[in-house]
């Protein structure tokens, strides 16, 4: 029974995946898809990675149809950076939480507070919250963005894991926002050292969004891409990875050879795991749902983002 199930669904997938051909074609989209995604997304995308990767990817590319597989916010900043482009995500209910931690009217009072500070804005946070700051950044290149703004003062929106993890690699006075993301923030000491009792021959990758009591126990502490790069990379053969599962597609592709352990069965990011395949087919047939974001916000945001795409 079950083997039949599975096969029908493989049948289903075929058929999938040959009219996404077709709809790439005749829209002339471009897939992108975040590594937090489910497998059957990321085996069909044209371009994987981290929101900094797909970010510069959706500024450059000639498509006409940006099809973005990955939670709402990286839909906005695709629409941003590429405003003449159609956006279109699978399934608009894949939002963020932390992004939805922190809102215009209390970055304005903080603003308002440090006047002389520079709001550095993670790009997991929404196009109006973009709009009211000098630089976003991502978790790849967040210590690098921090250090390269004028100034002493920095106010630092919206994950305080990262920001503290930031905190210990700058000079500057950081103002620190105080949200967080649900599925890094899960992750305990307890899980970690538990894997690392079952699993003593393997070294322990971890993102700075993890708890920092979480980060201090990493081999190695880096952004999805980082983490990635890193295991390809690396001697050792066996690795505990504090990190969304969906990462886990990429590391097998990478790294046949090597074996992987997710520090939680906890790390699943249930915004990014609404799309699949049959609502992305979907979309790219009915072009729905499109992202907009209003002019005036996207002008004031784009500054943000293009700021950060500068930094080197």
């Amino acid at each position: 029974m079950e083997a039949l199930a599975l096969e029908r669904k493989a049948e289903q997938n075929r058929e999938l995946r040959e009219r996404l051909l077709q709809l790439k074609k005749e829209r002339n989209a471009i897939i992108l898809a975040h590594y937090y995604q489910r497998d059957e997304i990321q085996e069909v995308a044209d371009f994987r990675g981290d929101s900094f990767l797909l970010a510069q990817k959706a500024a450059q590319t000639d498509a006409d149809v940006i099809v973005f597989c990955g939670v709402h916010f990286m839909g906005e900043s695709a629409k941003i950076l590429a405003p003449n482009k159609t956006v279109i995500i699978p399934d608009e209910r894949a939002g963020c939480p932390m992004a939805d931690m922190v809102s215009v009217d209390g970055l304005r009072k903080l603003k308002a507070q440090h006047p002389n500070a520079k709001v550095v804005t993670y790009i997991n946070s929404s196009a109006e919250i973009k709009a009211e700051t000098d630089i976003c950044c991502t978790s790849a290149n967040a210590v690098k963005v921090v250090n390269s703004v004028e100034g002493d003062e920095v106010i630092w929106v919206p994950d305080k894991n990262l920001g503290h993890y930031v905190q210990q690699n700058t000079d500057k006075k950081m103002i620190i926002w105080e949200g967080y993301c649900n599925t890094h923030d899960m992750l305990t000491v307890k899980d970690v050292e538990e894997m690392k009792a079952k699993y003593p021959n393997a070294q322990f990758v971890v993102h700075p969004e993890c708890r920092p009591e979480v980060v201090e126990l990493g081999d190695f502490v880096g952004s999805t891409t980082a983490i990635i790069k890193y295991c390809k990379e690396s001697d050792c053969q066996e690795f505990i990875v504090g990190t969304e599962d969906g990462t886990g597609y990429q590391l097998r592709l990478d790294s046949p050879d090597k074996t992987f352990h997710f520090a939680s069965k906890y790390l699943v990011c249930p915004n990014m795991k609404v799309n699949n395949l049959k609502k992305l087919v979907k979309c790219l047939e009915t072009m729905q749902p499109q992202i907009y974001v209003p002019p005036h916000v996207a002008d004031q945001a784009r500054l943000s983002l293009e700021r950060m795409l500068l930094v080197k």
